[in-house]
């Protein structure tokens, strides 16, 4: 890691940690895509987890400046995505993060943070 986290994803970090997501890993996309800066990707052990995690962060960002643009997949509970603009959550429930893989897609841009768990 060759630069500090941005205030948004250590709040991101924090809100997931709290609700005990697992396998968390920051993936910088700076130089990789147009859509955004950061995926921040974690996991959680079942639906309810999933959406917990999901709603850690809506209440993190409440009242600061990062505005979650967009909510996908949070009925379901199995893969909820937030947009925060600059930074995009992937919350998978475990199974679901195996079977897209999203790390294996993006295994060319830098990781800048990483913590099981």
């Amino acid at each position: 890691m060759n630069e500090p986290l941005s205030e948004l994803n250590r709040l991101a970090i924090e809100a997931v940690s709290e609700k005990k997501a697992t396998d968390i890993i920051v993936l910088d996309l700076r130089n990789r895509s147009d859509l955004t800066d950061f995926f921040l990707i974690c996991s959680g052990k079942s639906h309810v987890q999933v959406q917990a995690i999901a709603d850690a962060i809506l209440e993190k960002t409440a009242g600061t400046p990062y505005k979650v643009v967009s909510v996908e997949g949070y009925n379901s509970g199995n893969w909820v995505i937030l947009d925060l603009v600059d930074l995009i959550v992937h919350i998978f429930k475990q199974d679901v993060r195996q079977y897209y893989d999203l790390e294996r897609l993006w295994s060319d841009v830098p990781v800048v943070a990483e913590m099981s768990g």
